[in-house]
């Protein structure tokens, strides 16, 4: 099984014409995804790859019956896509896009409140149920169905940690890039509710970073509300204070933030911690392979 997204989704890619979102197009469609439409304003009536473009998510929506977006668009306007596909009734957005500036997002997080569309992103790779579903820019041959669910704040080591745990003969249901943001959509606290709710998923690996208080934050509803084993490991334990690493998001203000801290609270709530990166696949072998 699988959360959000599955063989049944209706994709449609927002930038389709352009080349990320062509590009990207084409390898969704490889893997099975139902692409059913694209988005470009002024270019409805065209095809990308057999897919019909259309000039509105609205229109999309009504002639193909899309229920997933994946925005790839410029940052001036991404916030705006965000916002055109919840207005339109898509369930399930994704926005691939870098580089937003955070302000724009403050008022797309407070639509979405009143709306019953879920935001993945951005700045993020997107997410894919294994042999069912991609959505996304992640490299789909490393991924086998399994029972593992995986939600990271950063797109290469998700990759790292799939291949390991797919080595380990063990799978994903479902891996999730939430993006390395101030600002992004779906935390790690709301995915992991959706993950406890669904029987097919053994465990979770949460892959975080330096920067803000998400780990912390999700080790204190773990502890408290997820019945599952979780093996976590925190990127950038040696960056020094000050110093943005990678993601906007990603940096240590003050004594707040560090990778310390972070594996120290979720030590504390009882969470298997992983030092080193390339035994991440063992933990969860380990704690989530019987």
């Amino acid at each position: 099984m699988s959360i959000l997204v599955g063989k049944e989704s209706r994709v449609l890619v927002q930038g389709i014409t352009g080349k990320e979102g062509s590009f990207h197009t084409r390898q969704m469609l490889d893997y099975g995804t139902k692409v059913v439409a694209g988005v470009t304003p002024g270019k409805g009536g065209q095809q990308m790859e057999g897919v019909p473009v259309y000039h509105t998510v609205a229109e999309a929506v009504a002639e193909q019956g899309a229920d997933v977006s994946i925005i790839f668009v410029p940052p001036a306007m991404a916030a705006d896509a965000i916002l055109e596909s919840a207005a339109s009734g898509i369930k399930v957005i994704v926005c691939i896009t870098e580089g937003i500036p955070t302000l724009d997002l403050v008022p797309v997080k407070h639509y979405l409140r009143d709306k019953p569309a879920v935001l993945i992103g951005p700045n993020c790779p997107g997410l894919i149920s294994p042999g069912a579903c991609k959505v996304g820019i992640m490299p789909g041959y490393i991924f086998q169905p399994g029972a593992i669910g995986v939600i990271s704040r950063s797109g290469t080591l998700t990759y790292e940690v799939v291949d390991q745990i797919t080595r380990q003969g063990l799978g994903q249901s479902t891996c999730i890039g939430i993006g390395g943001d101030p600002i992004i959509g779906l935390s790690f606290i709301e995915l992991l509710k959706y993950f406890a709710q669904d029987p097919e998923t053994r465990g979770v690996v949460l892959i975080g970073e330096i920067g803000g208080t998400a780990e912390e934050e999700a080790a204190a509803f773990i502890k408290d509300h997820f019945p599952k084993p979780v093996v976590t490991f925190i990127a950038g334990q040696t960056a020094p204070p000050g110093r943005r690493m990678g993601h906007a998001g990603a940096i240590i203000s003050g004594k707040s933030g560090t990778a310390r801290e972070k594996m120290e609270v979720l030590q504390k709530a009882g969470i298997r911690v992983v030092l080193d990166l390339t035994k991440v696949g063992e933990a969860v072998q380990e704690e989530m392979g019987s």
